[in-house]
């Protein structure tokens, strides 16, 4: 079997700079890294509809790498789009007429057509690992067509460096991020004064401290 998930190719293809993208997405991060884990986030703007936009997603074998699959095939990949669904990947029976594989990329857990799919699990080396993944893929509609957000939390017990994964993970979901691009078209012109709201990621606020005394305040 193909194996090129393996984290050697992957820190590689992140550390040297080597992994090649016919398209940039509009903006790329990897927002927060700590020893419990990381945020990934990528952008690209397309050309096409929100509808559009999500209807690609629901096809991966026509975006989606044959280089990140564990059968060299994106042929094989497949996504039912739905909650409890599964973007899967079908391993072809052997020569010799043994039964068919698969393998469980990631799981849906909400999907809304036209604006946001949200898959759970880890992806590649990361399947292996006792860590949770959570990739969010929001679409926004703009002047230009769709603004898509990829948004990938992984968090949990690993057996390699965080400081080495996490740059590894963020080539990769930024090579997937530019081929869907690609396919739909990314749109030419930049956004100009776009909110992007929608997008933002909550955030905790630290908790107020005790309320001060009247004293404090001045109060007679």
């Amino acid at each position: 079997m193909n194996r090129l998930y393996s984290i050697a190719r992957l820190s590689v293809m992140a550390l040297t700079g080597t992994a090649v993208f016919a398209v940039s997405p509009a903006s790329a991060e990897i927002a927060k890294q700590d020893d419990n884990g990381f945020f990934i986030t990528h952008e690209v703007d397309v050309t096409t509809s929100p509808d559009e936009s999500y209807e690609m997603l629901r096809a991966p074998a026509k975006w989606w790498s044959a280089q990140h699959s564990w059968t060299g095939d994106a042929q094989n990949f497949y996504m039912d789009a739905q909650a409890t669904g599964c973007f899967c990947e079908l391993i072809p029976a052997s020569k010799e007429g043994g039964p068919r594989g698969s393998v469980e990329h990631m799981r849906i857990v909400y999907a809304e057509p036209g604006k946001r799919l949200r898959l759970t699990g880890g992806l590649g080396p990361l399947q292996a690992e006792a860590v949770q993944g959570s990739l969010t893929i929001s679409l926004k509609p703009n002047a230009n067509g769709t603004t898509i957000r990829f948004e990938y939390v992984v968090g949990g017990y690993m057996r390699f460096p965080v400081e080495q994964i996490a740059p590894a993970v963020d080539t990769v979901i930024g090579e997937q991020v530019s081929r869907l691009g690609e396919v739909l078209g990314v749109a030419e012109e930049p956004l100009i004064g776009d909110d992007d709201a929608d997008f933002k990621t909550p955030i905790v606020e630290e908790p107020a401290g005790p309320p001060e005394s009247a004293e404090d305040e001045g109060e007679d």
